[in-house]
């Protein structure tokens, strides 16, 4: 059973929620506004995104709550999987269905050695230029907000990497699924159209799924209706521990007195090979206490869990197991 919220002043306050949970994004909602909604149902204090998907697209966000929050950057360079629907002949203001039509052209399915070889070319460390409609800021402004305004400002180009490539035909010779793993940075949006224009045809964004980041998949997500249904029942939720966001980094475990000395902060003398990140925990109860690096055998603190987080993670490990 989840924790009931207190009732203040006839509204139920907001609790401590510490933790991972993987939801599956819907179409049509920024990350913000999905982040925001499911706060609100959890009645959470704080929480967070690990990355911004596009109104546009759906698929895994891992919302992060409480302390967990302290390591959601550690996400936003990880590599990311997706599948798009491209749409060939056809370019937009946007890269993507959203956006106007600048330019329609005559265009037929591409063959075999044609896609070969542009996927090639699109394959490793390439570079790009980031979309005006985009997040990032130039002058303290995000690129959206001149691209509304009618303004086109320089960008320069990005190295970003593509570790995998592949199309899919689907029912239509002009759409066609393709299949990216790549890295941090990367606008699947620019992607379909570099690929339209070495085709020679143009193209934008029909869809766009996540299906994975980090770690994280989609088929390990769960939706909002499903999540305000497991709510309204009381039924467990899909938490995943803060430690998660640390992947696979080697673990050290410390005694009380070790731990009680690593949450203030101090350095530790322990012995063992350089290695940054580590996922610190206690044994005595076992907990998460943060994460460390160890250069010349002293362990070094980076991020830590306060007294209450992991006496709050604890609580709630108890209530909702």
């Amino acid at each position: 059973m989840q924790q009931p919220a207190r009732l203040q002043a006839g509204r139920p306050s907001r609790r401590p929620l510490h933790g991972v949970l993987l939801l599956d994004k819907p179409l049509g909602l920024s990350s913000n506004d999905a982040l925001q909604r499911v706060k609100r149902l959890l009645l959470a204090q704080k929480a967070g995104h690990t990355g911004t998907l596009d109104p546009l697209a759906t698929g895994v966000l891992p919302l992060c709550f409480g302390a967990a929050t302290k390591f959601s950057g550690l996400h936003l360079h990880g590599s990311k999987r997706y599948v798009a629907r491209m749409q060939l002949g056809v370019t937009t203001t946007t890269g993507d269905a959203e956006g106007d039509v600048v330019q329609t052209r005559d265009a037929v399915a591409p063959s075999p050695a044609q896609w070969q070889q542009v996927l090639q070319r699109m394959t490793g460390a390439i570079w790009q230029k980031p979309p005006m409609y985009a997040a990032l800021k130039h002058q303290g402004r995000p690129l959206y907000a001149y691209a509304r305004a009618g303004q086109t400002v320089q960008r320069p180009l990005r190295q970003i990497q593509i570790d995998s490539l592949q199309v899919e035909p689907t029912d239509d010779p002009l759409q066609w699924d393709l299949h990216v793993q790549c890295g941090a940075g990367t606008y699947i949006r620019v992607l379909a159209e570099d690929i339209g224009q070495a085709l020679g045809h143009g193209a934008h964004l029909r869809a766009l799924r996540r299906v994975a980041t980090g770690g994280f998949t989609v088929e390990h997500s769960i939706t909002e209706d499903q999540l305000r249904e497991r709510v309204q029942q009381g039924a467990p939720l899909p938490w995943l521990p803060t430690s998660a966001l640390l992947g696979d980094a080697p673990k050290v475990t410390l005694t009380p007195e070790q731990a009680g000395r690593f949450l203030t902060g101090a350095r530790l003398r322990l012995a063992g090979p350089a290695a940054e990140p580590l996922a610190v925990w206690g044994s005595q109860p076992q907990a998460f206490l943060g994460m460390a690096k160890r250069v010349a055998d002293e362990l070094i603190a980076l991020r830590l869990l306060s007294p209450i987080e992991i006496e709050q993670t604890l609580s709630q490990q108890e209530i909702t197991a």
